[in-house]
């Protein structure tokens, strides 16, 4: 897990103050290797990252830190045909997927 594009943790503090993803039910979209989701699930309640690459998920869930793993899962989909159903998030966020 690498987080060399936040060296300074500035992305992360952005992240946290104004997602808030405090306790929350997260949908990340676009998720693709897990960058961006290893700089605040350990804060959400359970997050669930969806990328239509399922070569990247792979490595996301390589490096899935040992403490999320319950709490963070992955799904190979895009976000126009989701197989999740209507209400089980709080929050989504996107970074990079458009």
């Amino acid at each position: 897990m690498s987080l060399t594009r936040d060296a300074q943790g500035i992305e992360t503090a952005i992240l946290e103050r104004i997602a808030r993803p405090h306790g929350a039910r997260v949908l990340e979209v676009g998720c693709g290797d897990g960058r961006l989701t290893w700089r605040y699930a350990h804060l959400a309640e359970h997050t669930t990252g969806i990328d239509p690459d399922r070569s990247r998920l792979v490595t996301a869930l390589g490096d899935r830190p040992a403490p999320l793993r319950g709490r963070v899962d992955f799904v190979a989909a895009d976000a126009e045909h989701l197989p999740l159903r209507k209400g089980a998030f709080d929050l989504a966020i996107l970074s990079w997927s458009l």
